[in-house]
């Protein structure tokens, strides 16, 4: 037998002890990592542990979102994909998934935008219909160079 295999079974009786000896409805969970050697992570955990517990759980103990980990860059990544599509009317979340909130977010901030277009727009066409360009056109270049920008 291996060590990496004794070593889970040595580790797997212990927690069983361990598990025998809490309250009812309590779950154990163990992680052994090596920094910078995820090959070697060891994660050992009751049955039916709920791993969402098991963050908020460490969230209570100490742990931050302002540490860095794959986790929360997978997360945040997530998140602003689903702003993105919600910005470009694209790919919307499934019913009931949480990234809709964001998709939501985008697909406000795009509508603001549009709005924002219209409103120079209107400008643009008062401008030229009064003649008043400005000095040397200055004045229509400035709200066609800030529609272009609205629109990108």
């Amino acid at each position: 037998m291996s060590a990496t295999s004794r070593f889970h079974e040595v580790a797997n009786d212990a927690l069983v002890k361990i598990s025998n000896n809490l309250w009812p409805e309590a779950k154990l969970a163990l992680v052994i990592y090596t920094p910078g050697e995820p090959g070697k992570d060891i994660v050992l955990k009751d049955q039916g542990i709920v791993l969402d517990e098991v963050i908020s759980t460490l969230r209570r103990g100490g742990l931050s979102i302002d540490g860095d980990n794959a986790y929360k860059r997978d997360l945040l990544d997530a998140t602003v994909g689903a702003m993105a599509m919600g910005v470009q009317n694209n790919n919307p979340p499934p019913t009931g998934h949480w990234g809709q909130r964001f998709w939501d977010i985008g697909r406000a901030e795009r509508a603001l935008t549009e709005e924002l277009v219209e409103v120079l727009k209107g400008v643009q066409k008062r401008c030229e219909g009064m003649g008043y360009v400005g000095v040397d056109g200055q004045y229509l270049k400035v709200v066609q160079a800030a529609i272009a920008k609205a629109n990108h």
